[in-house]
């Protein structure tokens, strides 16, 4: 075959450092983003924090479709558009990056804490506002290890009890039996099970009432046993010891027929067991709390609900002005590199935040219900829905609404909190899965106990109201919820 030269014309998107830097950061959590905002800093002398200090912060324009380099390169742009996005980058005027604030503030240092739910922790009530202070200060076995020190006991029993304790899990129970521990103890010791279970008896003496157990039955018998006695006490132990699965599957009937009680007896004797710890050792494990920085805040202005990034969640990031005003006459030094990689570093942090801002906004325009009237009213949406809104590419949107949380007055959200499938409504609409969640925990909520829903009434119940939804999908959101089943619910 002849060599020849042939001449091909052809488009490709081409990812710049700069672009691909921008699609990084944009699916960065906050935690992460300042991880990764360290790391810059320490390798780029050019780069620095603002300084808090008479630092006034202004808003992020929420109309900057045409400067994301995302946006733009998702659209088609070419290397072209990329060198000319670099040079005004580097004429540009201004060095600081800014976030959006909302013009009425907002209370407090910006962090806020979770719940396991998502939702804001904060609340006006202080419950168990000392077990928290116990958990946060000192452990279980701390805890016990300090009753020891106290008793009067021989010191090899004091050292069998320190084993035992060692042993116990978080929630107090003893999860090896005492063969098992005799068989690792030294051999030289001669430990015999029967002195661990002496052992075993003196750490059940120790407060909290129940810690030592080997199972459920135990821990609550050994509560039992400290009240004074009388027929519910009586009562509550027969059941504790011999049929806690029959009470836990709410077969009263036939704990009735075993025990010879009535009623008002087994009422009695229930409520007791309920008041019960079964995890004793539980108020003394570490606290887990997480702490989160929304990055968006959500407040009702002039009757309408508005979107602003968190101040606190923004980084303050400037060019060095001592560095850079000294590379202003020697544009050949090597630090020219690093002083346009922090260029760029600081446009495309702005650019992060005013895509999250202009996202935000979008899903707060569309599930305005939501805010006014909570779960009830939260309508179906898709990550295409605001993609084609926003003319941004549905990845793009996934990675803003991924580990991005939104400051409410209903709590704390994810961003992906707000999107869900729906369900469709006699009348030819559509009700989202979120909502009709809520509806079931409102119904089974206002429920007779006596009487409970069954899945098959809850999905009548919302078909009379127009919501056409299966039995079995009541059920697969029931258990999302952690609603026990109708006979569980079931009470005396």
């Amino acid at each position: 075959m002849k060599p020849a030269l042939q001449l091909k014309l052809s488009q490709h998107l081409a990812l710049t450092p700069q672009l691909q830097q921008s699609i990084r950061l944009l699916q960065l959590s906050t935690l992460e983003l300042n991880q990764e905002l360290e790391k810059y800093l320490l390798e780029n002398p050019l780069l620095e924090r603002e300084d808090e200090d008479g630092y006034a912060p202004s808003a992020p324009s929420s109309n900057n479709g045409d400067n994301s380099q995302e946006e733009r390169g998702e659209r088609g742009e070419h290397g072209d558009g990329a060198d000319n996005r670099e040079q005004q980058a580097e004429t540009s005027e201004s060095e600081d990056s800014r976030p959006n604030t909302d013009e009425e503030g907002w209370p407090g240092d910006g962090s806020y804490a979770a719940s396991p739910s998502g939702n804001s922790s904060g609340s006006d009530d202080d419950d168990n506002d000392y077990q928290d202070i116990q958990a946060a200060t000192t452990s279980l076995s701390d805890h016990l290890i300090s009753q020891l020190g106290v008793t009067q006991l021989p010191d090899r029993d004091r050292m069998l009890v320190r084993v035992l304790i060692e042993a116990l899990d978080e929630d107090g129970y003893l999860s090896q039996t005492l063969e098992e521990l005799a068989e690792i103890m030294p051999p030289e010791l001669e430990i015999e099970p029967e002195e661990l279970q002496i052992a075993l008896k003196h750490l059940q003496h120790f407060e909290p009432t129940g810690v030592g157990a080997r199972n459920a039955q135990e821990c609550l018998a050994l509560q039992l046993e400290t009240r004074p006695a009388d027929p519910a006490r009586d009562l509550a132990l027969i059941i504790a010891r011999q049929h806690l699965e029959l009470l836990a599957a709410r077969d009263f009937s036939k704990i009735k027929k075993l025990t010879g009680c009535d009623d008002d007896a087994l009422r009695t004797a229930h409520a007791l067991i309920k008041s019960l710890n079964p995890r004793p050792g539980a108020q003394y494990a570490p606290l887990d709390a997480r702490y989160i920085i929304p990055d968006v805040i959500v407040k009702k202005v002039r009757h309408q609900w508005l979107a602003s990034i968190n101040p606190d969640a923004y980084p303050r990031l400037r060019i060095n002005r001592l560095y850079a005003q000294v590379l202003a006459g020697h544009r050949g030094s090597g630090l020219s590199g690093q002083l346009q990689e922090a260029r760029w570093l600081i446009k495309n942090v702005q650019q992060r935040f005013d895509t999250i801002q202009r996202v935000s906004q979008t899903i707060v325009d569309r599930q305005r219900q939501f805010f006014e009237h909570g779960e009830v009213a939260m309508r179906p949406l898709v990550l295409r829905e605001i993609a084609d809104i926003l003319g941004l590419h549905e990845s793009t949107v996934s990675r803003v609404t991924t580990q991005k949380y939104m400051a409410t007055q209903r709590g704390i959200f994810e961003l992906k909190y707000f999107f869900g499938s729906h369900v469709a409504t006699d009348t030819g609409g559509a009700c989202s899965a979120t909502a009709i969640r809520a509806l079931i925990k409102q119904l089974v909520g206002a429920e007779d106990p006596k009487k409970p829903l069954s899945d098959s009434q809850i999905a009548d119940i919302l078909g009379q109201q127009g919501i056409v939804v299966a039995r079995r999908t009541i059920a697969k959101y029931r258990e999302a919820l952690n609603i026990p089943p109708v006979n569980l619910r079931k009470s005396l």
